[in-house]
């Protein structure tokens, strides 16, 4: 039932330490998934990539640009990189709303 094994620098022959060992491994390999499109927010806002926003308004990031052109949709220009307010794009979607007609 005891079994050797090499462990972050020690020898660890109790199956038990061993097993829980793993249930941390996996617990911490979830919380990266969980956290992997995690963006802090920055004064009250969150800003997200050229790529992000596409797929959030379900277009591509060539309609993206061409949004961008027309003036409407704004965004931040940060050493070649451009990113968009996750408000702006929901404004957008907003202001473009049709309702059903009955």
């Amino acid at each position: 039932m005891e079994k050797e094994e090499w462990k972050s620098g020690m020898m660890v022959e109790d199956e038990q330490i061993l097993d829980f060992i793993r249930e941390i491994d996996e617990a911490i390999d979830k919380a990266k998934e969980t956290f992997k499109d995690y963006r802090p927010l920055f004064n009250g806002n969150r800003w997200i990539c050229d790529r992000e926003a596409a797929e959030f308004l379900k277009v591509s990031r060539h309609t993206l640009f061409a949004y961008r052109q027309k003036g409407l949709l704004p965004y931040a220009l940060l050493c070649g990189k451009i990113l968009y307010r996750e408000r702006d794009l929901e404004k957008l979607l907003q202001r473009n709303y049709v309702p059903a007609q009955n």
